[in-house]
């Protein structure tokens, strides 16, 4: 059986007061397995960059693991994104999960100069990405001829220390068979889809694998969950609510879809209570659950 992972999203904030790092070192101590930063390089609400913001987490910390939640692929040349993946991982000791997505807002793409893309055509490049990204991690003088990303003669050094794993946010059919060709993980995000669909939505991630030589448990499953710990509160779909006890049973419900955990992103005030709720209150009743 696949070990259980918990991770808590925190936020890229730069504005005054706001502490990303701090809450980091605190999901440290409370015991989680790893910390998520979303990727929202513009708009008016003052954010670091989402790579930045994980290399500074990773070296206020020690054990826990970062995670990008997603890096959209339009944003950056996978080959740079590779670079920064490697760095950061043999930093920090291996404790970096590079996750990836297609880039589903047009207007953000467009304000950074990114490709106007269809949705197909981002699903094709999100595929030649990932390949740009794990050539450049274990070939020497790599080559790739792509519709989108093509390189020529790339090298680059040091290499990982490690398969550094790849989780894909993604939710089309073309998107979930990338996922299961080439992917280590699947972080797609409750309301994004009906929960009666996801079952459905796993098989096609095993199919692809299956098609692709690989072994379908070795993709894993982590669900992105706003949850808000209130008993006045009610479920969405979007969202797990109500008291612990509550929540524990959504939550398990979740987990017999076929994950192996969750990132969790805390709903309404008091961000830093409510990791330390999930924390006390929520964890351990999964974890004896695994």
């Amino acid at each position: 059986m696949t070990e259980l992972s918990f991770g808590i999203g925190v936020p890229a904030s730069a504005a005054p007061g706001d502490d990303p790092a701090g809450l980091a070192q605190e999901a440290e101590r409370l015991g989680y397995d790893f910390v998520s930063v979303a990727d929202h390089p513009c708009g008016n609400d003052p954010s670091y960059e989402t790579p930045t913001m994980l290399t500074w987490i990773a070296a206020h910390t020690s054990r826990i693991k970062v995670a990008s939640r997603v890096l959209a692929v339009p944003f950056r040349r996978p080959a740079m994104v590779a670079k920064f993946a490697a760095s950061v991982d043999l930093l920090s000791g291996g404790r970096l999960i590079l996750g990836l997505g297609g880039g589903y807002s047009d207007t953000e793409i467009a304000a950074v100069g990114g490709p106007a893309l269809s949705p197909a055509e981002k699903i094709g490049a999100l595929a030649e990405a990932l390949q740009v990204i794990r050539g450049a991690w274990t070939h020497s003088g790599y080559t790739q001829d792509g519709r989108y990303h093509s390189v020529r003669g790339l090298e680059m050094e040091p290499k990982p220390a490690r398969p550094i794993p790849v989780w894909l946010g993604t939710f089309g059919p073309r998107a979930l068979a990338v996922t299961g060709r080439l992917a280590d993980g699947w972080i797609p995000s409750l309301g994004y889809m009906p929960v009666a669909e996801i079952p459905a939505m796993r098989r096609r991630i095993d199919a692809a694998a299956e098609e692709a030589g690989r072994r379908p448990d070795q993709i894993r499953g982590i669900l992105n969950v706003t949850i808000r710990i209130d008993p006045d509160a009610r479920p969405q779909p979007d969202a797990v609510a109500g008291s612990a006890r509550q929540v524990v049973g959504q939550l398990r419900d979740l987990l017999g879809l076929g994950f192996s955990g969750f990132n969790f992103l805390p709903g309404g005030p008091g961000r830093t209570a409510t990791m330390r709720k999930i924390a006390e209150e929520v964890l351990p009743a999964l974890r004896s659950t695994g």
